[in-house]
C-alpha cells in the first residue's frame, strides 16, 4: 500500500512539473508555474520521505536544516544582478547531490556484493555528468562573479588537451564497466570528471556566460536521469529528463539568437578582448553627447518610445527608475514598449525577471523578432545598459566576431539615445558602431542616477 501511495504521489509530482513547464512559457504565467515545481518538489520530497530503504531520519533531518539555511538567503537576500551567479551555484548544488548519491551507491553495493552492470553504467554517467557539472557551474559562478577572469583563458592545443582527458575519462568508465569492482577506475572517472568541467568553461568567455549556465542546466537534469536509473526512482528519471530537455532547447534558442553554433561557443574562445588586428570593428567617429535635459525634452514630446533593457540596468538596479521613467512618458500621451533581446544580461529571462520585479506590465515586453518590425515608427529608443544586442556590426560588418547575430535595429528608429556609465565595449570586448552614429546620442553616467533625472525633466517639460 505504501509503495502505491508513492508511486501515486510520484505521478502528482510529474504532472506538476510538466504544468509548471508549461506555465513558465509566458511571463504571465510564469509565477504560477514557480509554484506550481514547488508544489510538485514538496510532493516528490515527501512520498520519498516513507519509502521503505530509510532506516534513519537524523542525516535527513540535518540535511533538510542545512539546506534551508542556506537555500532562504539564496532564494530571499540575492539581489538580481547576482542572480546568473546564484542560479550556477544552484547547478553545483544539484549536480553535487547527484554525484554523492552515485558515490555513495557504487560503494554501497560494491559492499554488499550487488553491482549489477546495468547499474554501473548507469552509476558511471552520473557521476561523469554530475562531477563535471559541479565544477563548471563553480567556474561560470566564479566568471560572473568575476572572482575568475570573463575572458576565455585559453593555451596551445588546449581541444586536443581536453579531449585527450576526457578520453582518458571514458577508457576509465568502461574499464569499470568491465570490472565493477576496481575502485582505482572508478576514482579516477571522478577525478577526471570534476578536471573536465573546469577544463570546459575555463577557454569560454563572458559573452557565452548564458547558455553555459543554461547548458549546465541540462548536464544536471541528465545526471539526474542516471540517478534515477540507478537507485530505481521514477520521478527523478521524469524530473531529470524534463530539466535535461528544456536545457537543451534553451540552450540551442540561445545559440540561435546569437548566431553561434554549439561547438563555436564550447570550443571558439568567444569573449575575450579584441586586438586591432582581430576586432573587426568599423566603429569610426566621435560619440555625441547629450544633457538629460535635452534627452527628456525629445521624449517627452515623442508619440512612440522603446526601451531597451541591458545589463547595465541591472547592475544599476535600475529597473524601477525605468518603470517609473515610461509611466511618466505614457501620461503625456506617448506609447513606451521593452525590447527584449533573447540575450540581454547574464540568464536566460533576465530582462523579463528584473522588469517584472519592478511592476512592468507583461504586455509592455514585446521580444525581439515582434518589436524590430516596430522600430520604423518608433519616434524615440532609449537603451539603457545593453551593447552587443544593438550593434549594428552584426548586420553590416563580416569582420566582426559577431557577424551574423539577430540584434534589436535600434537604428531604424528615427533618433537613438544610449544611456552608458563610460565608453567601454561590451561583455564581448567588441566596439559598437551604433555609439558613433549620426542618430545616436550618448548620455553618460549612472543608469540609476540618469533615469531619475530625466523622469524629473519629463515631468517638469
Amino acid at each position: 500500500m505504501s509503495a502505491t501511495i508513492i508511486q501515486l504521489a510520484y505521478l502528482l509530482a510529474a504532472f506538476l512539473f510538466i504544468a509548471a513547464l508549461r506555465a513558465l512559457g509566458r511571463p504571465e504565467s510564469a509565477r504560477r508555474g514557480i509554484q506550481l515545481a514547488a508544489l510538485g518538489m514538496a510532493a516528490a520530497i515527501a512520498a520519498t520521505l516513507f519509502h521503505a530503504r530509510i532506516v534513519s531520519y537524523e542525516w535527513i533531518v540535518v540535511g533538510a536544516v542545512v539546506g534551508a539555511v542556506v537555500g532562504y538567503p539564496l532564494g530571499m537576500w540575492v539581489p538580481m544582478t547576482a542572480m546568473p551567479q546564484r542560479i550556477a551555484l544552484s547547478h553545483a548544488f544539484g549536480a553535487l547531490a547527484a554525484t554523492l548519491v552515485g558515490v555513495g551507491e557504487y560503494l554501497h553495493s560494491l559492499h554488499l556484493g550487488e553491482l549489477a552492470r546495468g547499474q554501473v553504467i548507469a552509476l558511471g554517467f552520473e557521476v561523469l555528468l554530475g562531477g563535471l557539472t559541479v565544477t563548471g557551474s563553480v567556474m561560470a559562478f566564479g566568471k560572473l562573479q568575476e572572482i575568475l577572469p570573463g575572458r576565455p583563458i585559453t593555451f596551445r592545443f588546449q581541444n586536443a588537451f581536453n579531449l585527450s582527458v576526457l578520453t582518458i575519462g571514458v577508457a576509465a568508465f568502461a574499464w569499470l564497466i568491465v570490472h565493477p569492482t576496481s575502485l582505482s577506475a572508478a576514482g579516477l572517472m571522478l577525478v577526471i570528471s570534476l578536471c573536465v568541467g573546469v577544463l570546459l568553461v575555463l577557454p569560454i568567455g563572458g559573452a557565452d556566460m548564458p547558455v553555459v549556465v543554461s547548458l549546465l542546466n541540462s548536464y544536471a537534469g541528465l545526471a539526474a536521469v542516471a540517478t534515477g536509473f540507478a537507485i530505481d526512482n521514477n520521478i527523478l528519471i521524469i524530473a531529470g529528463a524534463l530539466d535535461g530537455l528544456s536545457g537543451l532547447i534553451l540552450s540551442i534558442a540561445m545559440s540561435k539568437a546569437m548566431n553561434r553554433s554549439f561547438s563555436n561557443v564550447l570550443f571558439g574562445a568567444f569573449g575575450a578582448a579584441p586586438t586591432a588586428a582581430t576586432s573587426g570593428s568599423s566603429a569610426k567617429g566621435e560619440m555625441s553627447t547629450i544633457s538629460a535635459e535635452d534627452a527628456a525634452l525629445r521624449m517627452a514630446y515623442a508619440d512612440n518610445v522603446v526601451l531597451v533593457p541591458g545589463y547595465g540596468l541591472a547592475v544599476a538596479q535600475a529597473q524601477h527608475q525605468a518603470r517609473e521613467l515610461a509611466n511618466l512618458i505614457e501620461k503625456r500621451g506617448g506609447d513606451v514598449r521593452f525590447a527584449i533581446h533573447p540575450v540581454a544580461g547574464r540568464m536566460p529571462g533576465h530582462m523579463n525577471v528584473l522588469l517584472a520585479e519592478a511592476g512592468v506590465p507583461y504586455d509592455k515586453l514585446v521580444d525581439m523578432d515582434d518589436i524590430n518590425e516596430r522600430f520604423r515608427e518608433t519616434d524615440v529608443v532609449l537603451v539603457v545598459g545593453a551593447n552587443d544586442v544593438v550593434n549594428p556590426a552584426a548586420r553590416t560588418n563580416p569582420a566582426s566576431p559577431i557577424f551574423g547575430m539577430p540584434i534589436l535595429n535600434v537604428l531604424d528608429a528615427k533618433s537613438v539615445i544610449v544611456m552608458k556609465r563610460g565608453r567601454g565595449t561590451g561583455f564581448s570586448g567588441i566596439e559598437n558602431d551604433l555609439f558613433v552614429d549620426s542618430k545616436t546620442s550618448m548620455l553618460f553616467g549612472d543608469a540609476k542616477q540618469s533615469l531619475l533625472e530625466l523622469g524629473i525633466e519629463v515631468k517638469n517639460a
